[in-house]
């Protein structure tokens, strides 16, 4: 929450508080009760006037009323009005003084006028004129209290004055600046004072350069002593005759000019130069001396800026400390670190993002719409018993939706949405991280009902050590202050706590405890049907090719029937690309929608087609194109056998994922080629699509070597991958009949690094031959196949040789359908039939601005 400050000055002497206090006009009699009331009042900023109406005070229009109905009673007490209004007019000062003098003036005439009319007990009882004086009694107290209830509220249109004009809402406070402290202020400016008296006081002298003082002086012979002044100015007495308007009388009544030295040594060794120039003999070089001139403020001045400095910080972290709970690095401390940095976010604020935006984790959106219902109705489910939980965490790998997720809420809770990342409790100052998380849940109850959502809180929500390990006290003592916040505020406070990760497996256990985080929603990566539902979301703010066709083709439509085109056009359109992405998040998709729409921008196309999303998809996957990188003709030869390898192994073998595209082209991330199937989405894994993933990884390798006499480096990554498989059927799923049905972890699991393994050097070395085994029947039978398709692969290598694209299509037309029926549903519904990464025909794409400048210059 932002605090603006303005000063009790500033409000007193601000138009409205002088048109309200200061305009005759509004005392006049026969005003209207608007008028009279200061309801109305103009402030001009420049040229433009702002117009500030404040709320009219029941009780002073009534005052007003009466005032202006009865006039004869107010010319009949002409005297105390005139006081009152004069009284009034002087009202800027201390309200309380002034309001002791109208009471004493009110009290005196009281007693005046009581002696002076004094009468028998039953003529004042017959008086006529006793009600009209019990009247006009209570009206004067009403006019006396005026002024401080006029001031508050001129002080309170005021501050809405501020708000209009700054921009902000009501939850923005603005307090007035503290005071001011004649006391410190005179610490401070005492030694100003000081040090502006001495400077002066000091001599006015016309300071020479040395090279004036050479030419002028020094080699016409004029000088007879010099004398350095303070190491920083040097005296030089002259001849009793060197008179002139440059010089002046020193202390031993002769005539001296003075000039300005760098430093001592540097004045010693130019005087030594100019007398050897002027061979003037050792003996009778002109004698120099030291001197130490000036009062005790030439001491002190040096040191001046360094006790200022230590006597401003003295009075910061003694003084303004002491006053203030938490010191510097409490929420009210002269620097407010330790004041939460969180963002509020509620319905006035520009968050755009809504629950509509958000696709691809239905179940998660229906646990956090629940939160948001609970606190805008909580009392359907108090009703029934039920209490609201106190948090929730989200966790999930990177991509998938959590900030978006949190962002949806901000935007429909309807309640104060407080954002705040983890990095933000953490500060140099020791405190500040548990200090912030006060001053944030203060702030979420202040507000409530309310939300708040941490982001990345594995910044402070770590494990903490378990005293064999050394940890981070600052960071634990964030934790410790955390977990109890949210385990002590009431259920009735109706705050949520709602936090995101990618890590929950470092965070600690008693922060996931029920109590704390009631729920942990795991956000996980879309299947087919959330991606489907995440390219809808992206594709609709597109300008497509397939909207722009049916506008085309059909001209005569409605708008009904147009919006069941366009829906059926982008559903179907999203299905394929859904299929062409398994595996990627959110932020993947959406990346992917994007760079389709600027390659599309690049080609100066009209329209967003589906050529420009797989160009799009490619970058993704396999990286920027090179087409900077030449191949040889042997290097690419030695490529195109090797894609060929995996192509034909793919092809071939049952449990292989479907082929979709080879391609020899360089792109970025070292990938000379690339050979792109497309898995399906799958959650077990069988022994026998273990070892047909080995095989077709091995089939470059493998190609390479029944077609070269050497093999290359170009299999590097392939060893990699086979070899981690190897492990993971070896030694965590239980695939190997020597190991049995064990689990091993791996070093990357016991916090990155391993001291030892947890089994025998004879396990480990029957681990190894088992990975060694596997990886070698695989390669055996990758052998076996290539040996068998040779010729295939020759023919496949040769037209990707010569194309350096093939699709799904030329597979089928070179070496024939597959055997085998494909295996994935996305595959078959999306893409079976079709031609994937089909791209498009040269003469079919829209000329880019370099295409026409190669043109111009070939003509």
């Amino acid at each position: 929450m932002k605090v603006f400050s303005i000063s009790e000055s500033s409000i007193q002497n601000h138009p409205l508080r002088r048109t309200a206090h200061n305009n005759p006009a509004a005392q006049k009699k026969g005003d209207s009760p608007e008028t009279s009331s200061g309801a109305a009042s103009a402030l001009t900023t420049g040229s433009s006037s702002t117009t500030v109406t404040t709320p009219v005070n029941a009780t002073s229009a009534a005052n007003t009323s009466t005032s202006s109905n009865s006039s004869d009673k107010e010319n009949s007490h002409g005297p105390i009005q005139d006081r009152l209004s004069k009284e009034k007019e002087n009202s800027f000062g201390n309200v309380k003084f002034h309001q002791s003098r109208i009471n004493a003036n009110i009290s005196k005439d009281e007693e005046s006028k009581k002696a002076k009319n004094e009468k028998p007990q039953d003529n004042n009882q017959n008086d006529p004129n006793k009600d009209i004086d019990e009247h006009d009694k209570q009206q004067r107290e009403k006019k006396a209290k005026g002024p401080e209830r006029d001031m508050q509220e001129d002080e309170r249109a005021i501050r809405e004055e501020i708000r209009k004009r700054l921009g902000q809402n009501a939850n923005v406070k603005i307090h007035r600046l503290p005071p001011f402290n004649k006391k410190y202020a005179l610490y401070f400016l005492l030694p100003l004072v000081t040090l502006t008296i001495y400077l002066s006081t000091l001599k006015e002298d016309n300071y020479l350069s040395f090279q004036d003082f050479k030419t002028r002086y020094l080699e016409k012979g004029l000088v007879t002593k010099l004398i350095v002044i303070n190491k920083f100015g040097v005296e030089a007495q002259l001849i009793p005759t060197a008179v002139s308007d440059e010089t002046y009388t020193n202390k031993n009544n002769a005539p001296a000019v003075a000039f300005t030295i760098g430093s001592v040594e540097i004045f010693e060794e130019q005087m030594n130069q100019v007398q050897d120039k002027l061979g003037i003999p050792i003996s009778e070089r002109l004698p120099i001396s030291y001197e130490e001139r000036g009062s005790w403020l030439n001491y002190i001045l040096p040191i001046l800026p360094t006790v200022l400095l230590l006597g401003g910080l003295w009075y910061i972290t003694v003084k303004r400390v002491g006053s203030n709970v938490g010191g510097a690095g409490g929420a009210n401390g002269i620097f407010k670190i330790g004041k939460s940095k969180a963002k509020l976010f509620n319905q006035e604020t520009d968050v755009k993002i809504k629950f509509k935006d958000v696709a691809g984790c239905s179940e998660s959106k229906e646990e956090i719409m629940e939160f948001v219902k609970f606190l805008q109705n909580p009392s359907k489910y108090e009703k029934l018993g039920a209490k609201i939980p106190r948090g929730a965490i989200l966790s999930g790998p990177p991509g998938t939706g959590k900030t978006l997720l949190a962002k949806a809420t901000a935007g429909e809770a309807g309640v104060p949405f407080l954002s705040v990342s983890g990095s933000e409790f953490v500060e140099m100052f020791v405190g500040v991280g548990a200090s912030r998380v006060r001053d944030l849940f203060k702030t979420a109850r202040e507000m409530a009902p309310a939300i708040i959502f941490v982001d990345e809180i594995d910044a402070i929500g770590k494990e903490r050590g378990n005293g064999k390990v050394a940890g981070n006290d600052e960071r634990e003592n964030t934790l410790n202050q955390l977990l109890v916040e949210m385990d002590g505020f009431s259920s009735t406070d109706h705050v949520v706590v709602l936090a995101g990760t990618n890590r929950p497996d470092v965070l600690d256990k008693a922060l996931l405890r029920p109590g704390r985080f009631d729920r942990h929603i795991s956000i996980d990566t879309p299947d087919i049907e959330g991606r489907k539902e995440i390219f809808k979301v992206h594709l609709n703010k597109l300008s497509l090719k397939c909207d722009e066709d049916i506008k085309a083709s059909k001209k005569e439509i409605d708008f009904n029937q147009y919006q069941e085109l366009k829906f059926n056009a982008v559903d179907q359109l999203a299905g394929r690309l859904s299929a062409l992405t398994p595996g990627f998040a959110g932020a993947d998709i959406a990346n992917c929608c994007n760079e389709g729409a600027l390659i599309a921008a690049r080609e100066n196309a009209s329209s967003v087609d589906i050529y420009h999303f797989e160009q799009a998809i490619e970058r993704v996957i396999a990286g920027l194109e090179k087409k900077s990188r030449i191949l040889s003709p042997d290097e690419k030869k030695t490529v195109a056998y090797h894609e060929a390898g995996h192509a034909i192994c793919g092809w071939f073998l049952e449990f292989a994922d479907p082929l979709v595209k080879v391609s020899i082209i360089p792109r970025g991330q070292g990938a000379l080629g690339y050979a792109q199937y497309l898995p399906k989405d799958q959650y077990l894994v069988s022994k026998e699509q273990f070892m047909h993933r080995m095989i077709m990884t091995l089939g470059g390798r493998v190609s390479e070597e029944l077609h070269f006499e050497t093999v290359t480096s170009g299999a590097a990554d392939d060893f990699k991958k086979i070899t981690q498989m190897a492990q993971q059927m070896v030694l965590k799923l239980g695939m190997s009949e020597k190991i049995g049905s064990l689990y091993y972890a791996s070093g990357g699991e016991n916090g990155g690094f391993q001291v030892h393994h947890n089994y025998s050097e004879l396990t480990a070395r029957l681990i190894d031959e088992e990975i060694k085994r596997f990886i070698d029947e695989a390669y055996e039978a990758c052998t076996k196949l290539l040996t068998e398709k040779i010729e295939l692969v020759d023919k496949v290598a040769e037209e990707v040789y010569a194309k350096e694209v093939l699709t799904r299509e030329d597979m089928i037309r070179l070496v024939g359908p597959r055997p085998f029926p494909e295996r994935n549903d996305a595959f078959d519904k999306y893409i079976k039939g079709t031609d994937a990464f089909r791209g498009k025909k040269d003469e079919d794409k829209p000329k880019t601005d370099q295409d026409e400048s190669s043109e111009e210059k070939t003509e």
